[in-house]
Formats: C-alpha cells, sequence, structure tokens
C-alpha cells in the first residue's frame, strides 16, 4: 500500500455548496439531484458548517398530524444554521489519507471538509476512502 498519500488525491474537488440563507428545501433537492450526503455551508469561501442527508432524516421524524405534508411542516420550523454542524472537523489538502482515516474512524460522522489557507477546496468521504482501498488491491 502507498505510504503517506495526501487526501487531495482522493478528495472530491467539484463542491456542491449552500450558504446559510438557503432552506432545507434547497438542501433535499441537492441531496436528491446529485446523489450526495454533505453539504459544507459555506459563507464567503468560508466553511461555516456541514448539513448531511441524515441531519435532514432526523428531524423529518417529528410529531405532525397524519394530513400535514412532513416537510413542509418540519422544513419550515428549521434553518441551515439551526440543523449544521457548526464546527466540522476539517483536513487540509496534504493530510495524508492514514491520518484521515484514523479521524473517521474514531468519530460518528462520515465526510470531512477540506480547507486551505481558510477556503473550503475539497470535501473526503468515506466513500471516497473505500474507493481508495478498494484500488489498492
Amino acid at each position: 500500500m502507498k505510504q503517506r498519500v495526501p487526501v487531495s488525491q482522493i478528495m472530491s474537488k467539484e463542491l456542491i455548496t449552500l450558504t446559510p440563507k438557503d432552506s432545507l428545501y434547497d438542501a433535499e433537492k441537492l441531496f436528491k439531484q446529485y446523489n450526495i450526503r454533505h453539504l459544507p455551508i459555506v459563507e464567503d469561501k468560508k466553511l461555516v458548517g456541514v448539513v448531511s442527508y441524515s441531519d435532514l432524516l432526523k428531524i423529518s421524524y417529528a410529531d405532525v398530524n397524519e394530513e400535514d405534508d412532513i416537510e413542509t411542516v418540519v422544513y419550515d420550523m428549521y434553518s441551515i444554521p439551526q440543523l449544521m454542524a457548526k464546527s466540522p472537523v476539517t483536513v487540509s489538502s496534504d493530510t495524508n489519507i492514514k491520518d484521515v482515516t484514523e479521524t473517521l474512524a474514531n468519530h460518528t460522522f462520515h465526510s470531512i471538509p477540506v480547507v486551505d489557507d481558510g477556503e473550503l477546496v475539497g470535501i473526503v468521504t468515506t466513500t471516497d476512502l473505500l474507493k481508495y482501498f478498494i484500488d489498492q488491491y
């Protein structure tokens, strides 16, 4: 297996992001349109949080009447800033894949934003890591 490979070799660089002013409807649309599970939240190219698809699923089990549209009721009750992880763990693009894997293995989240000089440059997910390790065989 290759040693000291930087995460920049496997991270997603074409980012789909939201701002704190966007809605949860916007988040759900992007999750489905791009078949992704994590959305970095940015303000002026600076990472301010992350929303995951599982975050939306958690709030979708709110106590609503059967006649109510769950999305309408719940998505109108919450905002991106209320739902997002506000201080996500980040790495730089030169962090090696082993260190990123250890970080993900020791936490309950499944993505890490990649930030260089205060600017979001990528995101690495457990799926990216699995694909990398499969390619090693």
